[in-house]
């Protein structure tokens, strides 16, 4: 009996620091794996969380239609359609690409978008109201007096990567990337493409929005008041 329990104790202490040294690895890699998560990739996943949980819309209610004791309409409200930008992780040959995507839809169903960047391409040339603001113009983008409408396409077209040849696409990329430049955008503030868009184009990025990441279509309500500026001083605060 005394030599059994001999060759048992040392059974017993094996198995003890087996079970020790695995408790011990899986805290440490537990630990590694809370150390990633926190120190290594927390700021990716903080701003992928602040994307989910902050980004806020604000939802104005429609206003109801005022009519006279004729059942004619004074004043009614119209649904809206406006279309926002937000920051992604895309890459910029993919931000280019959703951005050309986002402009031919708009485009093909009449719409029209924001568009300040002060180069024309029908004819090629500088849309200034004065030499003396595309001089200004030109000395904050550090180009030359006597630097051409071609020289600074192509300066904007190197800027953001644009790989396309077709001047007509190159303007529509610069177009919103020039904006994004100048006014700026985040996972949680967006950038407005289009204050006014049809019910279609509200429909297509809506129902294909894995085409366009980043997209997002805001409803808004306007008042309409189809009997123009009759009673408007009236109709405006009701």
């Amino acid at each position: 009996m005394d030599n059994f329990k001999k060759k048992k104790a040392p059974n017993i202490k094996l198995r003890f620091n087996i079970l020790t040294g695995i408790i011990y690895g899986l805290g440490v890699v537990l630990l590694l794996g809370l150390a990633n998560l926190q120190i290594v990739n927390g700021s990716t996943y903080r701003e992928n969380s602040n994307t989910r949980l902050t980004r806020e819309s604000t939802l104005y209610a429609a206003r109801g239609n005022i009519l006279d004791r004729n059942g004619t309409y004074l004043a009614t409200s119209e649904m809206t359609f406006s279309l926002e930008l937000y920051k992604t992780k895309l890459e910029t040959e993919a931000l280019n690409e959703t951005i050309l995507r986002v402009i031919n839809t708009l485009e093909q169903n009449g719409d029209t978008y924001t568009d300040t960047f002060p180069v024309a391409i029908e004819p090629l040339r500088f849309d200034f109201s004065s030499e003396e603001r595309k001089n200004t113009w030109l000395k904050k983008y550090n180009f030359e007096p006597e630097a051409t409408p071609e020289d600074v396409l192509n300066y904007f077209k190197d800027k953001y990567e644009i790989e396309k040849e077709d001047i007509k696409e190159i303007r529509k990329i610069i177009s919103v990337r020039y904006r994004i430049t100048s006014e700026g955008y985040s996972a949680t503030k967006s950038l407005t493409i289009s204050n006014s868009i049809s019910r279609k184009s509200a429909l297509i990025f809506d129902e294909q929005s894995d085409k366009y990441p980043g997209i997002d279509v805001a409803t808004s309500s306007k008042r309409q008041y189809p009997n123009g500026s009759l009673s408007s001083h009236i109709l405006r605060i009701l």
